[in-house]
């Protein structure tokens, strides 16, 4: 590979993409879910990435873009029923778990990590499908654009979401504009007001929005801006907070938890079709 993408052994096992104008960095790890454990932007460090818990295998994550596929949280007692037959499906799914492989795209502007399914996916979720996402550094902003193949024999239906964890100076001293005036409050699985959520980021959150357009966090102590630019569908809004880790998540989900049950924004690929996703985070 092009030393533009080169495979490093600290602070971890990973490899490291350096863009060839800008120099804006990315680490990944395609072994572990095919994170994007560091987002370098000019002097930022954007990505939180907690790499004391990383070197625990046994531990799930917390940092980095986990990629949430084929279902964004949770199912009723993580059973996914197909055609009369129930799966186990766990939360969030499993390609955040599974090793993916990883590319320099063409052009160098990026890399593109792909994950098909095996006899364990199809253990818990009985279809063929190949994943392919383009991650790409530009002018301050990180693109990422997900394609899904169908190669089943029947319709696919699935959600996708990402859940990246960014760098906060203080929780107390962040806010967050564009959201919906109403929320899903995950914690208790009610529909609340978002500005009584917004005022409880030292006591943690977990909610969902509807869609209203982008989603900017503001960081009130060093005065940094990030944009969270959705394009439909994958325009749902997750934020989390995890005190006292100094970050938050703002991700982008294409439906809710349950959405292959409810069929609420379900989302279905036919036999041999790809379905496009992509969003644009951007800092200033």
């Amino acid at each position: 590979m092009p030393m533009t993408l080169t495979q490093q052994t600290a602070p971890y096992t990973h490899w490291e993409y350096v863009h060839p104008e800008s120099g804006d960095r990315l680490r990944v790890v395609p072994e572990r879910g095919g994170i994007v454990t560091e987002w370098r932007c000019g002097d930022r460090e954007v990505l939180y990435f907690d790499a004391k818990r990383y070197s625990d295998p046994t531990k799930s994550i917390r940092g980095g873009i986990p990629v949430l596929f084929p279902i964004c949280g949770n199912l009723s007692g993580d059973v996914l029923p197909v055609n009369g037959i129930d799966y186990t499906l766990k939360q969030h799914g499993f390609a955040r778990n599974l090793p993916w492989q990883l590319q320099l795209l063409d052009d160098q502007t990026g890399i593109s990590l792909s994950l098909s399914d095996t006899d364990e996916t199809r253990a818990s979720y009985p279809f063929s499908f190949l994943i392919e996402m383009q991650v790409r550094p530009m002018a301050q902003a990180l693109e990422i654009r997900t394609s899904i193949l169908n190669r089943s024999e029947q319709v696919m239906p699935f959600s996708f979401g990402l859940h990246p964890y960014f760098n906060v100076s203080d929780l107390s001293q962040v806010e967050l504009a564009g959201l919906n005036e109403r929320c899903l409050n995950h914690l208790e699985m009610a529909e609340t007001d978002t500005a009584s959520q917004l005022g409880r980021f030292l006591d943690g959150v977990d909610f969902l929005c509807r869609p209203a357009g982008p989603v900017t966090l503001i960081d009130q102590a060093n005065e940094g801006h990030l944009q969270l630019q959705h394009q439909e569908p994958m325009d749902l809004t997750v934020i989390w907070t995890e005190p006292p880790r100094p970050m938050v998540c703002v991700e982008p989900w294409t439906g809710p938890r349950q959405s292959l049950i409810s069929g609420d924004r379900k989302l279905e690929i036919q036999p041999g079709d790809r379905h496009e996703l992509s969003c644009r985070y951007a800092i200033s």
